[in-house]
């Protein structure tokens, strides 16, 4: 699998919010990335850390925030 190196990649990813987030300031933003991986921050520091997350841990993330 050929995957871009992530600062580049990050660096024009087109990051969204949920429709759920509202005007609030307390938000995640999701970014989907090369090789079927996704990036997700915090929509209050664009520039800080994102999280990388391989398809299998997007939906295990998603399955987990689901069930509580």
């Amino acid at each position: 699998m050929n995957v871009t190196h992530p600062d580049s990649e990050l660096s024009r990813a087109a990051w969204r919010k949920s429709s759920y987030s509202g005007s609030g300031d307390q938000c995640v933003e999701v970014a989907a990335l090369s090789g079927g991986r996704c990036a997700l921050r915090d929509s209050k520091d664009p520039q800080g850390p994102a999280l990388l997350l391989t398809a299998a841990g997007w939906r295990n993330l998603l399955t987990e925030v689901g069930s509580r």
